[in-house]
């Protein structure tokens, strides 16, 4: 029989089962009901809902520039520009877009999206090799990327690179070269969009996203239509946005956060979304921040902690809320931001693979070390781990859960979560009301004399001592003990005395304590701002191997 699965979709029945068992112990926490029927349509036709909803000269984004772009501006370009990028590819077929966060970013997404074709968002950070595995993942030809980016992030290496494999397409050259079969697929659209957008399945892939990629070629995240728009209705119902909100998004659109935080809700909640390029121009954002009057603000600790710093009394005096997910958010940043701005952070819990928000907290109902309460229409479940008794191993379930993984040695063959349960690798534990801490991820303990101690606690602890640095913790194999932890530190007076002290006054194990102390110029952080787990591993495993590693020898 012929395969009539249209060109780069992945085929039904290609799904495989992940070596992740479905958990059959420990206690099922729920988020409450969800209403499935709103999310049973695609992303572009949720998009035109809300232009419906909010009208076409509403405000839907503003670039760095301050150019700003309606409903009605934001859909007829998509209609334009989608017409001319689906030359040549078929329906289903991934296309690569490689844009730093803004209009131009937002546009493309939907425009690959409104004709049935699959964006593959890239991580411009990731390098190249990163790049093409993720390109081979998904069996990605084109990419969709701008002249100026190219030139401006000095990405001319990359790019060339990139062109021995791939076709680039830039966004300049489209918008000179708009056909007149372009013009007129963005005036019919803009009357009758079911004539002329794509009507895919709800449940097929709506986007590819990447893994880090530090523990080798990086993973791609499928998600589908009703995966991303569950996560938007998932947020209306749980954080209260109001019409008058502007939100603020610096984050990547290569990562989740970045894109259904940044793009898909507040377009989906009618509020306008104040782009900018790089969350690491802390001044400028400051500056923006006050000039857009924005009143949310998406970020993560590590970017908190530098705005903070660089605003002046008043630059977030408009902000009633922060909004931050992918690390934890320190003390430190939390007292400062409340103490200097009367500023509240809101923590969250998420991951790609959950499209990416499965717990967060809420403004009226905020509880400060923890990530909130599960999103409605999810379910956990902790699975014991031997040695850790205050807590289980996080699975996973809900509509907003991913389609599945797919990797670069086996393009589109899909890796479907078992029974749907999803295993978060990270070691949590639920109270009483439902509220979820953090305490670790698995990989991120270390087995000390038959203990399990995790390596968080061991940062938190030197963050206490030395907040204005940052710090990381590795383990290595130690012949005595089974392991031995080993502290990164940017902090050129990190004294392993002061931690004893510290552990001793506040009740925390020595074992909590790293059997040694390096110094180093800086720690590695991912394009995301978190921490670079994988060449923290590896700078440790390289120090401690040379005999004239800058050492801070433990005290007797």
């Amino acid at each position: 029989m012929a395969d009539t699965t249209a060109a780069g979709a992945i085929p039904a029945d290609t799904a495989l089962p992940t070596d992740t068992a479905v958990p059959t112990d420990g206690q099922v926490y729920s988020g409450g009901d969800f209403n499935l029927k709103r999310i049973r349509k695609s992303v572009f036709a949720a998009l035109l809902d809300s232009k419906r909803r909010y009208g076409s000269k509403k405000l839907a984004a503003v670039d760095a520039d301050g150019r700003e772009l309606s409903f009605g501006d934001l859909t007829k370009a998509v209609f334009a520009l989608g017409h001319a990028l689906k030359a040549g590819t078929e329906p289903g077929e991934a296309v690569g877009v490689l844009l730093p966060t803004g209009v131009g970013a937002i546009i493309s997404f939907y425009a690959v999206s409104a004709y049935g074709r699959v964006p593959a968002m890239l991580n411009f950070t990731a390098g190249e090799r990163a790049l093409k595995a993720a390109c081979r993942a998904c069996k990605a030809k084109r990419i969709v990327t701008a002249r100026r980016f190219i030139e401006l992030g000095e990405l001319e290496e990359l790019e060339a690179t990139l062109k021995e494999d791939h076709e680039l397409i830039y966004l300049e050259d489209v918008r000179e070269n708009l056909s007149i079969m372009d013009k007129i697929a963005a005036a019919v659209g803009m009357v009758a969009p079911f004539l002329v957008r794509a009507h895919p399945d709800p449940d097929s892939p709506a986007v590819y996203l990447f893994t880090s990629g530090t523990e080798g070629d990086p993973k791609g995240v499928v998600l589908s239509h009703s995966n991303l728009l569950a996560n938007v209705e998932q947020v209306r119902d749980h954080i209260r946005i109001l019409p008058t909100d502007v939100l603020f998004n610096p984050l990547p659109t290569f990562h989740c956060f970045g894109l259904t935080g940044g793009v898909l809700v507040p377009l989906g909640l009618g509020v306008p979304a104040i782009c900018h390029p790089t969350p690491l121009q802390a001044k400028t954002i400051v500056k923006r921040i006050a000039e857009t009057k924005a009143t949310i603000l998406f970020a993560t600790d590590t970017f908190m902690n530098q705005y903070a710093r660089a605003a002046g009394a008043d630059d977030l005096s408009s902000l009633r809320m922060a909004v931050c997910g992918a690390e934890r958010v320190k003390d430190e940043t939390r007292s400062s931001l409340r103490r200097r701005f009367n500023l509240e952070i809101v923590e969250g819990y998420g991951l790609t693979e959950a499209a990416p928000v499965f717990s967060v907290n809420q403004p009226d109902n905020n509880r400060p070390g923890t990530v909130g309460q599960i999103m409605p229409g999810c379910e956990a479940r902790l699975v014991p781990v031997p040695g850790i008794n205050d807590g289980g191993q996080l699975h996973i379930k809900g509509p907003n859960i991913m389609k599945g993984y797919i990797r670069p040695t086996a393009p589109l063959e899909l890796e479907a979560p078992a029974d749907g349960w999803h295993d978060t690798g990270d070691i949590v534990s639920i109270d009483d009301e439902g509220f979820i801490s953090i305490r670790g991820r698995v990989k991120r303990f270390a087995k000390l004399g038959g203990e399990m101690v995790s390596l968080a606690v061991v940062e938190n602890c030197a963050t206490s001592l030395w907040p204005d640095n940052m710090h990381a913790a590795a383990a290595i194999p130690d012949k005595r003990k089974g392991e031995q932890v080993i502290l990164l530190t940017d902090y050129d007076k990190a004294d392993r005395g002061d931690l004893v002290a510290f552990a001793r006054n506040h009740g925390i194990s020595e074992l909590a304590i790293p059997r040694k102390i390096i110094k180093v110029d800086s720690i590695p952080v991912l394009g995301t701002g978190k921490t670079d787990y994988g060449s923290v591993q590896k700078t440790v495993e390289a120090l401690m191997a040379e005999t004239e590693a800058p050492v801070a020898e433990p005290a007797e």
